[in-house]
């Protein structure tokens, strides 16, 4: 008998302890909508001052707060430090990127003015690529033993001991040397392009006055020889007789044929 009183017992305590009142407070629900996500409202702020305001139950809440009711104090709320903290975020955001965006430009300028003025880079300029190196392929790789190739052994005699020889090495290594400083100093894009420009310009009248002399050398060789025969081949007395234009015009006779 005592056993089942005990049991009886312990079941009756077990019971009580699970049998919990689920307590609903209208006030604290509607606190708690107000502060976490639902409006503001003010008709659900309770108790209610009653009829004629003289609910005690109201006068004891709100007596000691009565701004509260009227005072959005929602986090989330159109003014609530949770929402200002947030435009605040995407403010300085939006500065941090207008500074990213400025810190860019600067930096594409910076490269593009180095890029446009530094002369590491001239060997990679796409107009000298296309077209200046090819104008001044000849130039860059000329060799001074090759300037009297496919003249004959009398003409090269002639260049050489004319001066001429000399003269157009001289002028030429003075424009490469030109050419090099233009390429190698540190100047404005468009600046160098121009130097090239006016290179080119006295490269090409440089090379056509060369072969122009080289030509020359061979008629002038050749008039030179057509004298000597007509000297060789006329008596002494017969040659001291012709004047200098009958000399001359002996001369290109022979020459024409």
């Amino acid at each position: 008998m005592k056993k089942y009183l005990m049991t009886f017992l312990f079941c009756v305590i077990a019971l009580l302890a699970n049998a919990q009142k689920k307590i609903t407070d209208k006030h604290i629900i509607y606190q708690q909508e107000r502060m976490v996500f639902k409006q503001w409202d003010r008709d659900k702020f309770t108790p209610k001052p009653g009829f004629l305001g003289l609910n005690p139950e109201y006068w004891i809440t709100w007596a000691l707060h009565p701004n509260y009711p009227k005072t959005d104090l929602r986090p989330l709320g159109p003014a609530g430090p949770q929402t200002q903290r947030l435009m605040f975020a995407a403010a300085m955001q939006h500065t941090d990127n207008l500074y990213k965006l400025h810190s860019d430009t600067l930096r594409n300028t910076a490269l593009s003015e180095a890029s446009n003025y530094s002369s590491a880079l001239s060997f990679a300029d796409p107009l000298w690529l296309m077209y200046y190196r090819n104008e001044f392929e000849g130039l860059l790789n000329q060799a001074d033993s090759d300037l009297l190739t496919g003249l004959s052994a009398a003409e090269r005699s002639y260049l050489i001991s004319s001066g001429l020889f000399d003269w157009y090495r001289d002028e030429s290594h003075a424009l490469l040397e030109r050419l090099e400083i233009a390429r190698s100093t540190t100047v404005d894009r468009g600046s160098r392009i121009m130097a090239y420009h006016g290179m080119l310009g006295e490269y090409r009248k440089l090379l056509a006055s060369w072969e122009m002399k080289k030509s020359k050398a061979k008629a002038f060789l050749s008039i030179k020889s057509s004298a000597e025969k007509i000297r060789n081949a006329n008596p002494p007395e017969v040659r001291g007789r012709k004047t200098d234009i009958q000399i001359a015009d002996d001369i290109l006779k022979k020459s024409k044929l």
